[in-house]
């Protein structure tokens, strides 16, 4: 039993071995006990981390040294503190979006500009821009009706309208900035999210045109979906008086483009010089955030004549669903941490490299494979950053090619979307389409927009 013991904890083999069960459990509890996915993080890393024969005191500290250098403090609690407040301000500021009706007014400007026949391309547009500060779910519940709509009007399928609003709101969610799995992957791997928007961008705005745009059109004219006869267009709106749409721009403008400043100021301006200081600190996430909700608590809630009352229920309404979203992040955290102390994390890469896989290539496979079989981005994107992350701090890659590599591994994590993940549902709910249906479409696009982002990855990775 011993000679087992020793070779799962100093053995190449042994270290895959354990990666393999520990992966395995995890998703038996997620898939088949239905167990929350963060519980079942901190129950698979606990259990490896003593397996692999980490001490108790440097898993959980002691009474006379406290928690605060064990791996459990450190590994949950660090990723939290960089990634809770950009993930609450990007949540309060899309709140007070939507609260605005500017998602009626960004929707209905882009209608005017593009015609009827571009109705399918202006809806595209609009989940890409309103997709930055909102949640995925979220922009569906905003942008539903306006899809139905644009088909009543239009006399097409659903389909067609849908699935390009459906491409721009998963595009942001995966690679941009202040979703939550870009946002974690950039803090496990020690990455700008100046350098994450901007490759986010680059990788994602074909990746958005393909499987939206194109793959959308052709699929809404083959798979039909009508419009429910019961169907009566919502005439009320969240505001009586909409705020102008240079308005709307600007407040999501805002923070994108001070945390640019930040990244970019830092490469090309002397460090400690005043100028070098402003664009730092300004283009620090938490401070760009800040900076655009106090624009957005005033041009959008108190001179439109929302009281300070209404303004804090409607941020702690906002801030409720975020709390699960925070604790898978931070077990996820835990779980790469446990696996970079037990040597496991080192190995998997070790294996990869001698299959002559590139890292990149690597991270995007794990990803896929994670999202394939347990459903959840957020969950493939934090242990995949744990697997691979000690390959990265060690593999002397610029701040671009890390930005390159979350980005795969946000492609990754978008692969294949089916009957264990929420979204699917959400979709084949809001969207009156079969099992079937949903599968043709928007699992099709899902599968297209990661190709096609992880296409582009590898293209610029030519180049960085």
């Amino acid at each position: 039993m011993s000679s087992v013991v020793e070779w799962l904890q100093h053995d190449t083999g042994g270290l895959l071995t354990l990666a393999a069960v520990s992966i395995a459990v995890l998703l038996l509890l997620i898939i088949k006990v239905k167990l929350e996915p963060f519980i079942a993080l901190i129950i698979v890393s606990v259990g490896l981390a003593l397996v692999a024969g980490v001490s108790v005191e440097k898993l959980v500290g002691s009474p006379q040294k406290g928690a605060a250098q064990s791996i459990l403090e450190t590994g949950f609690g660090g990723i939290l503190g960089h990634i809770a407040p950009i993930i609450g301000l990007g949540t309060v500021l899309g709140a007070l979006l939507e609260r605005s009706g500017g998602a009626d007014v960004l929707t209905n400007c882009l209608l005017r500009l593009f015609g009827p026949k571009g109705a399918p391309l202006a809806m595209g547009v609009t989940g890409l821009i309103l997709g930055i500060p909102v949640f995925f779910d979220i922009g569906i519940f905003i942008l539903a009706p306006l899809v139905y709509v644009c088909a009543k009007r239009g006399g097409k399928s659903l389909v067609m309208y849908a699935l390009p609003m459906l491409a721009g709101l998963s595009m942001t969610h995966a690679f941009l900035p202040p979703h939550p799995g870009p946002v974690a992957a950039a803090g496990l791997l020690h990455t700008s999210l100046g350098w994450i928007i901007l490759m986010g961008i680059i990788c994602g705005i074909p990746a958005w045109f393909v499987s939206g745009i194109v793959w959308g059109t052709w699929i809404g004219k083959r798979v039909i979906v009508e419009v429910p006869e019961d169907f009566v267009p919502e005439e009320e709106h969240a505001s009586k008086t909409p705020p102008p749409l240079g308005l709307i721009a600007f407040i999501i403008a805002v923070p994108m483009l001070l945390i640019l400043g930040g990244t970019f100021g830092s490469v090309i301006l002397e460090p400690g010089s005043q100028p070098y200081s402003i664009l730092v600190f300004f283009g620090t996430p938490a401070i760009a955030l800040t900076l655009a909700v106090v624009l957005a608590f005033y041009l959008l809630g108190i001179r439109r004549g929302i009281n300070a009352n209404q303004l804090a229920e409607m941020t702690g309404n906002a801030l409720k669903p975020i709390g699960m979203i925070l604790l898978v992040v931070g077990a996820g955290a835990l779980f790469g941490a446990v696996l970079r102390a037990t040597g496991v994390g080192t190995a998997l890469t070790d294996s990869m490299s001698n299959l002559g896989l590139p890292l990149i290539v690597s991270a995007y496979l794990v990803s896929c494979a994670l999202r394939i079989a347990q459903g959840s981005a957020t969950v493939a994107i934090t242990a995949t950053a744990g697997i691979i992350g000690e390959a990265v701090a060690s593999g002397g890659y610029s701040q671009a090619q890390i930005a390159l590599i979350v980005i795969a591994i946000s492609a990754g994590s978008i692969i294949l979307s089916h009957v264990n993940d929420g979204g699917f549902w959400i979709v084949a709910k809001y969207f009156n389409m079969t099992v079937k249906q949903t599968l043709m479409t928007w699992t099709v696009l899902e599968t297209i927009l990661s190709v096609v982002g992880f296409a582009m990855v590898l293209l610029l990775w030519a180049f960085v």
